[in-house]
């Protein structure tokens, strides 16, 4: 399009990522569309430092010179730790039991097939724990199914899908945030940042991300949470229970995580950023 806006009197052209680019990079034919836009546009913006790495492995080194972070930003407005999930806890009948909550569409890459997995040594250690799994999607009823399998039915809650407005009191409902994320595909179907881990992080949860693609990007390790292997129930297992045995350690970590969304992630920050690109 770079062209035609250009003869229509454009003047600077902004071309703006989401992360399936990445995956993009790795195929010839897209990897060739991805070096003209390069060269026909003032810049591209990437999403994080993985993003980043692997678009500009497609561009001249001029266009990957030109390369500006501008990721999607979070409300912190809207997402804080007074957002409601009190109210959502006792709807569901969990005011007394440590929540390790999931917002994400239902889908393999995300990674709820794992945390189910995990549900086992969880309540070993911590009996009373549940998983909340918010969210609707195709991977639905293979997810039921196989917390069944697993025997844990009890254990996870599955909201369904949930209107945005709701989202806010649905991450405050937990006291761990986790999303163990996993590449799949050859890498064509990876996570290009993770914008929930820094809506948990600006509700004050401590996060725990799988380690596909740009989600690292979102979490600062040992600081707002951890990076666990995606496919790895065990180490998703560990990091969660240590969280929940530790209410300190989950304050720090919410706290630091809410500061870094302030200080980086916001909307209002994102916007002056476009507003000088373009």
């Amino acid at each position: 399009m770079a062209p035609a806006l250009r003869g229509a009197g454009a003047r600077r052209i902004v071309a703006t990522t989401h992360g399936h680019e990445a995956g993009w990079a790795q195929l010839p034919a897209s990897r060739q569309l991805l070096r003209r836009i390069g060269e026909g546009t003032d810049t591209i913006t990437y999403l994080g430092e993985y993003t980043r790495s692997r678009i500009a492995s497609a561009l001249t080194p001029s266009a990957a010179g030109r390369m500006v972070q501008l990721p999607p930003g979070v409300d912190e407005k809207t997402f804080h730790p007074g957002s409601g999930g009190d109210r959502v806890r006792a709807r569901l009948g969990l005011s007394d039991r440590p929540v390790v909550v999931c917002v994400s569409r239902l889908v393999p890459r995300k990674g709820q097939d794992t945390l189910i997995l995990a549900m086992p040594a969880i309540l070993a250690r911590v009996p009373d724990a549940v998983l909340l799994i918010v969210g609707g999607g195709p991977y639905a009823g293979e997810l039921r199914k196989l917390a069944a399998e697993t025997g844990v039915t009890d254990s996870v809650r599955f909201t369904g899908p949930v209107p945005w407005e709701e989202l806010p009191a649905h991450y405050g409902a937990g006291d761990v945030f986790a999303m163990p994320c996993r590449t799949r595909r050859g890498g064509l179907d990876v996570e290009g940042l993770g914008i929930v881990y820094l809506e948990a992080s600006a509700t004050g949860l401590p996060v725990v991300a799988g380690d596909s693609g740009g989600a690292p990007d979102a979490v600062l390790d040992g600081e707002t949470g951890w990076v666990v292997r995606g496919s790895s129930a065990e180490e998703s297992a560990d990091r969660i229970v240590t969280l929940l045995g530790d209410p300190e350690l989950r304050r720090r970590m919410g706290e630091r995580g809410r500061a870094w969304v302030e200080e980086k992630w916001r909307w209002d920050l994102l916007a002056e950023k476009l507003k000088a690109l373009l």
